[in-house]
This record gives C-alpha cells, structure tokens and sequence, in this order.
C-alpha cells in the first residue's frame, strides 16, 4: 500500500513561535524536500497572509510548473467566499487545502453558525475554486476533539461533501490531544464508514505522542500523514518528517514511501540554519547524539559482530557511528576513537588513556574525539601532536563606531608570518587576520560551520567561557576553547584547530 507524505514545514512548521521564512527560504526549502528527499506534496503557506507569501508561493510555483510538480504544490484557505481562491489563483499555485470547522462547538461558538450553513458555505468554496481549475482538498479543523464530542456533526458534514469534487479529508488532531489507541479507533472510524475516501492524518505533538499517533492513523488505513522537518510547528510541534520515515518504513513493511532517507540529515540542518531553532542533540535519527554510543559495554559489543546495532543504522540517513568519550568509556571506546584518527597504541597504553579520560568525565567535562589526540600527548608526554603553527602574539582593539581591528603574529615552520585585518566582530577580525597569512603560505583554511558559546550558570562577570567550533576539512570536526574571555576561548579553539590539520592530515 502507498502512502502520501505531505510536509507542511513551510505552512504550520512557520507557526513555530519566532520563525519566518524568507521568499527564498521557502524556496530552497520546498525545492530540496521535493527533489531530494522526495516528499509526495508540500503544503507552502496561508492565503491571505502577506506581500511575503504572495511573492514566496509565485516563485515556487514557477519552479514547480518549470519541474512539473505543480499538482505537488499546496496552500491552505479558508472559507471565505472567494477571498482565498482568489490570492491562489494570482500567486500561480493549483491545491487549495481549504480549512472547514471539524467540531460542532467551533462551528456554533466560533463561526456562529448551524452545521447546514456551514456547509453551504463550504460547497460554494470548492465549486468556484474548481470553476477556476484548483483542486480541492479540506482540512477538519479540530476533528479530534469532533470526531469525540459531535461525531453526528462529523459525518453530516462528510456526507455532505463525500460527493464534491474534493481530492483529500485531513483528519487533524489539532490541539495533539489523542493518544495512539485513541487514534486508532477513531481514525478506523472514519477509513470503515467511508472506504471510499482518501484520509490524511496531521498530528500535534503535545504529549509527544505525534510520531506514535502518525503511525497508529497508517495502521487504521489513512493513505497520507503529514510532517514538519524536525518537528516544526505551533506550540510543542508536528510529526517530526525524519520519525515518521523511520517508524513507517522499520514498522509497516507493506507501506511504500518514496522519500530517500539518506538526505533527512541534510534537509534537517537546512531548516535548523533557516529557522534558528536548533536541533536537539538526543532527537531520533537527526540529532547529534542518536547515533553516539557512550558506554563502553556497547562499543566492545559492536566489535565482537555489532551486538548493539539496531534496525537504525546511520548510514541509512547519511550519517556515521561515533563513540562517546566519558566517564563511561571503556577500552572499546577509546579505541574506536583511535582508529577513526589513524593513531595506533599499546595496550597499556589506551588504558592510560582510558584512565585520564574516566577521570575527566567526573569533572563533568565533555570530551570529543577531536580531543583525543591531545589527551594522547598529555598523558603519554609524546609528540603525537606536535604543535607546528604557534600563536606568537596577537592584538585586538575595538573602538566605539569603527570596525575591530587585529594583529596576529604566528609561526609556521619555524619561520614568523604577521598580518593586520579589520572584521564584523573582534574574532572576525583575528580570523581575517589569519586567513591573510594562510593565503601567503598557501594553506587552505577550513571552513567554519558552527560557533557555540557557553558559560556556566551564575552569570558571574569572570566566569569561564566555553567555545566549541564546528569546521568543515576533509570531514567535519570540533575544538574547544577554555578561557575567562570569550574571544580568547575562542582563539583558543581556533589554534588546536589548526594544528589539527596539520597533525592529523584531516
């Protein structure tokens, strides 16, 4: 059996408190989950709602007329005479998803309407936006809470229009108030009493149960669901896209999903960097953590045959292994890491490692594979890293009204190399700086990805600051910076990165 996957992370993902979309947000982002991770249909916005999404929806659809996914293309309205029909018509887009009242309460108290009018008013809708060539689908609003208090009110309104030109019935649980064996009957209801209709399921994920609902309303025989990438959405968020494939592809082995998983990763970290909202680092399939093992039982156990491996392997989604380091970290661990950096030991001495390590996860400190190498040299008092750029000197000044400016003295093979630079920022500024004297030299600079500051809690003025830099060489890895100042710190993970490079050939 097929089943659609409608992503809505541009529409009710955009309803995430604080996030909006650029016009060309909107389209790089509809472009990759049509393209690459191939999403049966995605809904892009709200009519009526602004300039910006005017000129948004125009330049998606142009492209998906050009790619011939306009059919694929989808903006909600509302019942509002010919108002949303209208702005659809002019932004170029051809699916309507138009929002009716799914509980009778709604329709009485909010509308202040009887069920007949409501209706009326419905069918109008549809017939002129058929008469203008848009294709129809209907949302019922807050069906989870009609379907249990009015259900006379629900199926009036279905037969009502189970005859009309209509493509789709999403069945939202807008307030994410159901849980999955509530979901179940409730959405059997509907699938038994109308076989003849495609049901859509919209999961909330208020009790963090959207993901578990999602795949209970595919196990009663709705034929879509809808998601949001990395769980967008108004209040605690929507389906999460990248849970939804794992679970239907891993769990209903009769289903057939179109999506290539190996871009879920990708798609996550393009949204994440539009919308500012970051990723949990122990979000499933997405997350930094989820596939980190941190015990040292598990990584001894994946080197006797994989014993801890599960049906999620990180490939599938475009991801690798990795192997924590902590005060739970056993040989196995360290070992792991070892290898991954090319650095071969005795026995004796990764449990000297191993030791350190231990001891320094008590401390709370959180370690990387990337620091391992150092952990090496301090430990073993060996050249394993060898320190072949030196920070001689540097200068920073930043002026009230006028851009920082920075000195930077290094040495690189023994031989001293200064440069001057201006910057948006003081680290900005250092960075230039550097990069001047990596261009006389001919070395490339790796790329940064990702800045994160943190210091403890206390908001003491001299608390220590912690910097972790997230760069793009070869492969992605971190440094880590500690200082009283954050530019410092952050100089400070600048320096072991570049050392990295030298040393580890990354």
């Amino acid at each position: 059996m097929k089943v659609e996957v409608m992503d809505t992370t541009l529409r009710d993902g955009e309803q995430t408190p604080g996030v909006a979309f650029t016009h060309t947000e909107k389209y790089n982002i509809a472009k990759m989950l049509l393209e690459e991770v191939k999403v049966d249909r995605v809904e892009v916005a709200s009519a009526r709602v602004s300039k910006g999404e005017m000129e948004a929806v125009k330049l998606i659809a142009d492209w998906c007329k050009r790619k011939g996914y306009i059919d694929r293309l989808e903006v909600l309205g509302f019942v509002d005479g010919n108002a949303s029909v209208d702005w659809i018509v002019q932004s170029g887009a051809k699916v309507l998803n138009l929002l009716c009242k799914g509980s009778l309460e709604h329709v009485k108290c909010q509308l202040k309407k009887t069920p007949e009018e409501h209706i009326t008013d419905i069918i109008s809708v549809i017939h002129y936006a058929r008469s203008k060539g848009i294709r129809v689908n209907v949302y019922l609003e807050i069906w989870s809470e009609g379907i249990k208090n009015s259900p006379d009110y629900v199926f009036q309104l279905i037969d009502a229009l189970k005859d009309e030109d209509i493509e789709r019935f999403m069945l939202p649980d807008t307030l994410g108030v159901l849980h999955p064996k509530e979901t179940y009957n409730l959405v059997k209801i509907m699938v038994d009493r109308y076989p003849q209709l495609f049901f859509d399921f919209h999961a909330h994920n208020d009790y963090d149960m959207a993901v578990a609902n999602t795949y209970m309303a595919v196990i009663a025989g709705v034929k879509g669901v809808h998601t949001t990438v990395n769980g967008l959405g108004e209040r605690t968020g929507n389906a999460s896209l990248s849970s939804v494939i794992g679970v239907l592809n891993d769990f209903c082995p009769d289903i057939k999903l179109k999506i290539d998983e190996t871009k879920l990763a990708k798609m996550s970290k393009i949204v994440e960097a539009f919308s500012g909202i970051r990723i949990p680092a122990n979000k499933p399939i997405i997350g930094e953590n989820c596939f980190t093992q941190t015990s040292g039982i598990h990584a001894d156990g994946d080197n006797k045959g994989n014993l801890y491996f599960n049906n999620l392997i990180p490939e599938r989604f475009g991801r690798l292994r990795k192997y924590a380091l902590g005060k739970t970290s056993g040989k196995a661990s360290i070992q792991k890491n070892l290898e991954e950096l090319g650095i071969e030991l005795d026995q004796d001495s990764i449990r000297k490692i191993t030791d350190k390590i231990v001891e320094l996860g008590d401390k709370k400190e959180s370690i990387t594979t990337d620091d391992l190498p150092y952990i090496v040299s301090d430990v073993l008092r060996t050249k394993q890293i060898e320190e072949k750029i030196k920070l001689i000197n540097y200068y920073i000044c930043h002026a009230r009204n006028l851009k920082p400016v920075s000195t930077v003295s290094l040495m690189i093979d023994e031989q001293i190399y200064e440069e001057t630079s201006n910057g948006d920022g003081q680290y900005d500024a250092f960075m230039k700086a550097i990069t001047k004297i990596y261009e006389k030299v001919g070395k490339p600079m790796p790329h940064l990805l990702d800045y994160i500051v943190t210091i403890p809690p206390g908001g003491k003025t001299n608390a220590l600051v912690e910097t972790t830099i997230t760069w793009q060489h070869g492969r992605e890895f971190k440094t880590r910076g500690l200082d009283s100042d954050q530019t410092a710190s952050a100089i400070k993970a600048t320096m072991k990165m570049l050392n990295m490079v030298e040393d580890m050939k990354l």
